[in-house]
């Protein structure tokens, strides 16, 4: 089989099956892993898959910049900032993660709901700024630009400070197998140290992101308390995380 041959059908594969198992595929054309394993490299290398232990996954659509995310599934984004702010109670203390469903949870929320907010974003900090009874307190560091977070060592230590009631977490990547996932290693640890300060995390989670993976992981599973997903419940994803004991909260 050709090289373009081969790519077309492991192109195909990920569509079909949502994963590519290295092994498998080496046996069914008689090849070498070896040979499949580089196939997945190019394949990387044009952002077509995310390569993981033994395989690969669909790469997220949530790797490009700010403004391009901003066009992506907007209708989704909506639906589950609707859930996600129903869950800011009056008076209680709730940490925004940045990005696009993340700004649109601050769009969800009545202007005149008294509650304090955490962010590390200053872009969800200003959206705020016609919330007159937000209590608004913006965690500094250097500025990852992608997702418009602060992030690093001096990020981090400001957000050991804090504590909150819920902590409303945006990824890049959500995979049975793979984990909640981000593309950023510093954007990666800030997250889990903003979920360390909440007593509650649950995962925004519009449904290009079920199923995809990016490079890395951000929580175990077994430290979320819920997802909030526009993805139907009979998605094979959904699916698979409900039976694997995930709290699912549709957004339809």
């Amino acid at each position: 089989m050709l090289a373009a041959e081969r790519r077309d059908h492991l192109l195909g594969l990920l569509a079909r099956e949502g994963k590519i198992v290295a092994k498998n595929v080496a046996a069914e054309l008689r090849i070498s892993e070896d040979t499949v394993r580089r196939d997945l490299r190019d394949l990387a290398s044009e952002g077509l898959c995310q390569r993981v232990y033994g395989g690969a996954l669909p790469v997220s659509p949530a790797v490009a910049d700010y403004g391009a995310r901003q066009a992506v599934a907007p209708d989704g984004k909506r639906k589950v900032a609707s859930v996600a702010a129903g869950l800011v109670r009056p008076g209680g203390v709730v940490i925004l993660d940045g990005g696009t469903t993340a700004l649109a949870v601050v769009h969800a929320l009545p202007k005149d709901l008294a509650c304090t907010v955490i962010t590390h974003s200053p872009t969800i900090a200003a959206a705020l700024l016609d919330h007159p009874q937000a209590e608004v307190f913006v965690l500094g560091g250097r500025l990852f630009k992608h997702s418009a977070v602060t992030c690093g060592a001096a990020a981090v230590e400001a957000a050991q400070n804090v504590s909150a009631d819920l902590f409303l977490l945006g990824v890049t990547g959500v995979h049975p197998e793979a984990g909640l996932t981000t593309g950023d290693a510093e954007d990666a640890a800030m997250k889990r140290a903003l979920a360390a300060r909440a007593a509650d995390t649950y995962v925004l989670a519009s449904s290009e992101k079920i199923g995809t993976a990016s490079r890395y992981r951000v929580l175990p599973w077994e430290e979320i308390s819920g997802l909030i997903t526009d993805a139907a419940p009979q998605d094979p994803v959904v699916e698979q995380l409900t039976a694997n004991g995930v709290e699912v909260l549709p957004a339809d």
